[in-house]
């Protein structure tokens, strides 16, 4: 082989070891908004904590384990996607929420990732409906990178009139290698 041929192969391989790669991972949790008293018109002001999504070390999701790689290698995070879906009651809509919000937070930083307004006139049709934010561009690899990092839902509304069970999916477009 010629050295410039051998030279452009060394290159070309090198070159593909430090490209980057990308997956989607997804963290998930529930969370239950109680009951209004009887007589309802209570306001919701405050959710409650999605344990599931507290705390989270993304040293320790799977889907990194899977691709074998740390959170100290990812380059860039996004989120995809955000839903919140009715798991029960089957036949409850999402019509008692106005706003919902979500934020990322690692130490005292906080960033707000996605969201939803006039949630009540738009809420999707029973049964177990999914309700898409909007989402934010915004680069979360600070937080992916942090030691603890954590999703937090706020939101305003009426308590509804029964429990209500919900899941929050978030999926995130994680970039890994060097640039």
């Amino acid at each position: 082989m010629r050295p410039a041929s051998l030279l452009a192969a060394v290159v070309g391989l090198g070159l593909a070891a430090c490209a980057q790669s990308s997956f989607t991972t997804e963290v998930r949790g529930e969370t239950t908004v109680p009951a209004s008293v009887p007589g309802g018109g209570v306001e919701l002001n405050a959710f409650p904590a999605i344990s599931s999504l507290a705390g989270m070390d993304f040293d320790q999701n799977q889907d990194f384990k899977n691709q074998g790689i740390s959170k100290g290698e990812v380059t860039s995070a996004k989120v995809d996607s955000l839903t919140l879906q009715v798991i029960s009651p089957n036949d409850q809509d999402l019509s008692f929420l106005d706003t919902v919000e979500f934020f990322i937070s690692a130490g005292d930083r906080e960033t707000r990732i996605a969201w939803k307004q006039d949630v009540s006139r738009s809420s999707p049709r029973p049964p177990n409906p999914t309700l898409s934010l909007n989402v934010a561009d915004t680069e979360l690899q600070p937080y992916v990178a942090a030691p603890s990092v954590s999703i937090i839902i706020r939101g305003k509304g009426r308590m509804p009139e029964r429990e209500v069970r919900l899941r929050a999916v978030v999926r995130l477009e994680v970039e890994t290698g060097l640039l």
